[in-house]
């Protein structure tokens, strides 16, 4: 860098200084564009060094390198201001929660006194404990025989089940769905406490005798649906009879469903939302849905005209389909499959579900309904995960991010205050980000898609109520994931559904504040246990 004069600045006439700043400025981007481009060329060395190594991984016959995903942008917790107030450091009495505690026994201790001493009363200590024994009872069933030789034996208690007992039934199913402790795992664990049990057996009380459950469970995912004013969504992979099949979440801040199909397509999305049920209805709203995804007009005319129009089961629609010739037509799109999902969504419209519903997604096709609304957290994920390879695209990643970043805080400040004339100013600031041309071409692409989802995005300026993201969901789902990684998939039809309802009402239960423990031993009928009222009434007071 050029030396300065020695002598003081305060003496220097206004066009000198003028001049030593501009040198300064133009030696300073000099320096800024040495180190970016070292930057650029260590980075392109790294790239260069990591192809050699997947070369010689390849030649060598080694595994592939795995890939990693980005870190989380941290957008939502980026956006969240400090909490109001200042921050305060009073201790909170160490018995607050020990004085909700209720003494189930009391014990008295002793201490022999020196002569003299006078008694002063007593020091309470809370102690909790956990008592667990194994136990064998013998029922002694009387048995009577009528005059009429009809034979009468006394009935066992209820929730007894294949020679187990309903405490043991809770335990099992509380630590294998809530616990995420494998059914190998409890076996060894009860062998352990002295209890004759194999994992066949274990397997069995944790798929079997849950019939009473899964009605909760559908009634719990009907009345959600009937009086939601939004719904989020998610899927994953899920293992099951050795094939790959698709975990289905939904719910809000009040219930959780789970749902596993052998797809994840729009017919099963909307065969979910059925609520249990499997209807197929033709009708206005199913035209008119049809109508909407460009079905031809020979199709649409054939269904519009035949006097059937309700089926009760997939047999039966597939067979008006082929009667109609529809799975003959070679045309785009394909009329079974547009003809189905208008069907299936007539009739969840017609039993009241989904009325003004909002569905939160992450922009997955199938979830693509109407009144939809996207996923702030996924879109901009998109543009954190563009991996620009200079200087300016950098910048313009980096700036656009920004941009974001303070539309998103601006939109959970609207969410708290809403207003129409705020409502339509933010409309205008989104056309002005996600239609700006920043000279790489990736992100160009990436904000004009992102703008055609302008109304998806911008369903919140409508319905503030409604989440900005799907991080609920994803909490939800990860219970889920953790549960596959530890025990795999399922085999049977029954080892299925116990999976998906089971997770399913503990998620519900937590959202409820309900103790799912408490509710297993009420609905597994424990002797003594709390009475816990239905979920499903639970999830419509709380709407």
């Amino acid at each position: 860098m050029t030396a300065l004069p020695t002598e003081s600045f305060e003496d220097f006439p206004l066009k000198d200084l003028r001049r030593v700043v501009a040198r300064l400025v133009s030696e300073v981007g000099v320096l800024r564009d040495e180190v970016l481009s070292k930057d650029e060329e260590i980075g392109l060395l790294k790239a260069k060094i990591a192809e050699q190594a997947e070369e010689i991984a390849r030649l060598k016959n080694l595994p592939k390198r795995p890939k990693f995903k980005g870190r989380p942008s941290g957008m939502e917790q980026g956006t969240s201001g400090p909490k109001a107030g200042p921050k305060t450091t009073a201790k909170r009495g160490r018995g607050s929660k020990r004085d909700k505690l209720q003494v189930t026994r009391e014990v008295k201790l002793k201490v022999a006194p020196p002569p003299g001493a006078r008694f002063r009363g007593y020091e309470d200590v809370l102690v909790q404990d956990l008592k667990i024994s194994v136990e064998v009872v013998r029922y002694r069933r009387e048995r009577w025989e009528t005059a009429q030789g009809e034979r009468i034996v006394a009935a066992m208690p209820a929730g007894i089940m294949g020679g187990f007992g309903p405490e043991l039934r809770r335990f099992i199913a509380a630590s294998h769905f809530q616990g995420q402790v494998t059914s190998e795992r409890l076996m060894a664990l009860l062998n352990g406490m002295g209890l004759e049990i194999s994992k066949r057996q274990v397997v069995r009380l944790l798929s079997q005798g849950l019939e009473d459950l899964v009605e909760e469970d559908a009634a719990v995912l009907k009345a959600g649906l009937e009086t939601a004013d939004w719904i989020s969504v998610d899927d994953t992979a899920a293992r099951h009879a050795g094939e790959d099949c698709f975990a289905t979440q939904l719910g809000d801040d009040r219930f959780t469903v789970f749902r596993t199909g052998p797809s994840k397509s729009r017919i099963n999305f909307l065969s979910v939302l059925q609520a249990g049920e499997r209807v197929f209805l033709v009708d206005d709203e199913a035209l008119a849905y049809m109508k909407a995804l460009h079905m031809a007009a020979s199709p649409l005319a054939l269904l519009a005209g035949h006097p059937d129009k309700r089926f009760t089961d997939q047999a039966a629609w597939n067979a008006h389909l082929e009667a109609l010739g529809l799975d003959q037509l070679e045309v785009h799109p394909d009329p079974v499959k547009v003809a189905t999902e208008g069907a299936l969504w007539a009739a969840v419209k017609e039993r009241g579900l989904l009325g003004q519903t909002v569905i939160v997604s992450d922009g997955a096709g199938q979830f693509r309904l109407a009144n939809n609304a996207l996923c702030w957290v996924h879109s901009e994920r998109l543009v954190h995960k563009l991996q620009p390879t200079n200087p300016a695209h950098r910048q313009a990643v980096e700036v656009t991010r920004t941009l974001i970043w303070w539309f998103y805080r601006d939109l959970k400040a609207y969410k708290l205050d809403p207003d129409p004339k705020r409502a339509r100013m933010m409309r205008a600031r989104f056309d002005r980000i996600f239609t700006r041309k920043t000279g790489y071409i990736l992100l160009d692409q990436l904000l004009a898609r992102l703008h055609r989802r302008k109304a998806d995005l911008l369903r919140v300026l409508d319905r503030p109520e409604i989440p900005l993201h799907t991080n609920g969901s994803e909490n939800d789902i990860r219970a889920f994931v953790t549960k596959r990684k530890i025990s795999g998939g399922t085999v049977s039809q029954a080892g299925r559904t116990a999976r998906d309802v089971m997770l399913g009402l503990a998620k519900t239960c937590a959202k409820q504040g309900v103790s799912f423990y408490r509710f297993l031993g009420d609905r597994f009928a424990v002797p003594g246990a709390q009475p816990v009222t239905n979920l499903a009434h639970l999830v419509r007071a709380t709407a």
